[in-house]
């Protein structure tokens, strides 16, 4: 199974990034909590390049690709915005009270890489590259 979706760095975008989840959730049969978690991720990540990559009111497109072979399902989302490496980013603590995390960030990114089993950025010809896995077969 191969999959791929081009939106505009929209919010409103989101509900078809969505969509898109739901579909390929829907045919690898996986269970909704994993349906759940792979949509968050996706919202995560993809709200990130929305509201950080590019200069207020630019439009562009980001890509995002999915891409199944029954053990593992992989996506990599795409885009020219600004370089962000989010392996990089340090795990923010989950300890921490969210009224004192104002400011922090770093809870998406934490989140992705505590639901995807691995997770990986490159900067190739002008484009990011964020690359993530998540294994199937017991889902």
């Amino acid at each position: 199974m191969r999959k791929e979706i081009e939106i505009k760095n929209q919010v409103d975008e989101l509900a078809r990034v969505a969509r898109f989840v739901e579909e390929i959730g829907e045919e690898l049969q996986l269970s909704m909590e994993l349906q759940m978690n792979l949509n968050l991720v996706m919202e995560e990540m993809v709200s990130n390049i929305i509201f950080y990559a590019y200069p207020e009111g630019t439009e562009a497109t980001i890509e995002l690709a999915a891409e199944s072979n029954d053990k593992e399902l992989t996506f990599v989302l795409s885009d020219q915005g600004r370089e962000f490496d989010p392996t990089l980013k340090d795990d923010a603590d989950p300890d921490v009270n969210p009224i004192e995390r104002e400011g922090l960030g770093g809870m998406g990114i934490y989140i992705v890489k505590n639901i995807m089993n691995q997770v990986t950025y490159q900067r190739l010809e002008g484009r990011n590259l964020l690359t993530m896995k998540k294994l199937i077969i017991d889902n």
